[in-house]
């Protein structure tokens, strides 16, 4: 992969319905209820036309469905979705990733398995916390019951690359109540868990709160003690903890994530969807009906913008450097024709010296200190 024109070989489509607004939730996510799902739908079939039109695909590597909550759509729906899918993206690996996120109690076992049938083979699931009080403090509708029931569902209809979603730092959040999370979430044994400190976000519930000072969230010290809490009780489990927020049994690294990690081209669809191809990032139109209506026009965009060389090493640098194997200088030489210390030499110096990154066999990879601080060392980055 250089720094020329290079069709992406990853996608991703955003489905923005949700049963409810979580307090803490920011993403392009709208409430179900009286939304024009089946429009949407037929928006998606037209923008996915004009974007394979635009730029035809070869082999798609990745396909991962976000949201909002892709498994509010009825099975039928969903049937119909997929096969959208398969119909503008039909040139697919034969190990293909194809990752949805789902809520849990909103997949029954019919719905599993049209999905099983259109092609996902990965899902991932928004569970947050095992402790019942902290997911009704944090505006989620489902009990840890649904998620028991959920998983259950979905091994029985063949899924066997699951992932769940934890996160720590919550209103009134404990070590104690972090640790009985991790226990419950072990004893699943599933293949990847993604772990994250709540951010608070503005126009969320929890923006206003904290505004207020009406949010009451755990002290710094006691954050960053549930994160190594985290990474001990994860290694110890043997998970690799192959990204800052990711941990995966060997082989089960989320390779769509990896995609942007590595700075890779990929396609994004739907409202609110950001894509990155051929030098150029764009983000979709992000209301539902704004959304429908722009793709009878042609593509939805927003906004684009041509991405520089310099942008581009920056990235390269700031999102690389997430992944715990780091960044190679080869790689990026593949890329800029440059190597890393010809761009960024008296910077990455500065970080080695300040024991924040490890360089060592042409690689530059953030250390044990670097891992606490990742934000300051992305952020030396930015010209």
């Amino acid at each position: 992969m250089t720094y020329l024109n290079a069709a992406p070989q990853a996608v991703y489509i955003h489905i923005p319905f949700c049963t409810n607004k979580c307090y803490y939730c920011d993403f392009n996510s709208v409430v179900l209820k009286g939304q024009p799902v089946d429009a949407y739908l037929e928006a998606l079939e037209r923008e996915m036309e004009l974007t394979v039109t635009k730029l035809p695909p070869e082999t798609i590597k990745t396909i991962f469905v976000g949201g909002g909550t892709p498994t509010t759509l009825l099975p039928e729906q969903m049937r119909k979705f997929l096969k959208l899918v398969r119909t503008y993206f039909p040139n697919q690996s034969s190990d293909i990733e194809f990752s949805m996120e789902a809520n849990p109690g909103t997949t029954d076992e019919a719905k599993l398995a049209v999905m099983k049938e259109g092609g996902v083979n990965r899902l991932s699931f928004g569970v947050q916390s095992f402790n019942n009080e902290l997911l009704e403090r944090i505006g989620r509708i489902h009990h840890t019951d649904d998620v028991y029931r959920s998983i259950e569902n979905a091994r029985k209809v063949g899924f066997d690359n699951i992932s769940i979603d934890l996160m720590f730092g919550l209103p009134k959040q404990t070590l104690d109540m972090m640790d009985a999370t991790l226990d419950a979430a072990l004893k699943l044994d599933l293949k990847h868990y993604s772990i994250y400190s709540l951010k608070v976000e503005e126009n969320t519930l929890f923006y206003k709160l904290f505004n207020k000072n009406q949010l009451p969230l755990p002290d710094e010290e006691e954050e960053l003690q549930m994160y190594l809490l985290i990474m001990r009780r994860l290694q110890e489990a043997g998970y690799e903890q192959y990204e800052i927020s990711n941990f995966a049994k060997p082989g089960y690294s989320s390779k769509h994530n990896i995609t942007y990690w590595k700075n890779e081209p990929y396609y994004g669809i739907g409202a609110g969807a950001h894509g990155y191809a051929n030098h150029m990032r764009h983000v979709n139109i992000k209301g539902v009906n704004p959304y429908i209506e722009g793709t009878k026009a042609g593509l939805p965009l927003l906004e684009q913008h041509e991405v520089s060389k310099q942008e581009a090493m920056e990235d390269f640098m700031m999102v690389g450097l997430r992944m715990l194997c780091g960044v190679k200088n080869a790689d990026f030489r593949a890329q800029f024709d440059l190597s890393i210390t010809d761009v960024f030499g008296p910077i990455v110096d500065k970080l080695v010296t300040q024991e924040l990154l490890i360089y060592e066999d042409d690689v530059y990879r953030l250390s044990d200190k670097g891992l606490l601080f990742g934000n300051d060392v992305f952020g030396s980055f930015l010209s």
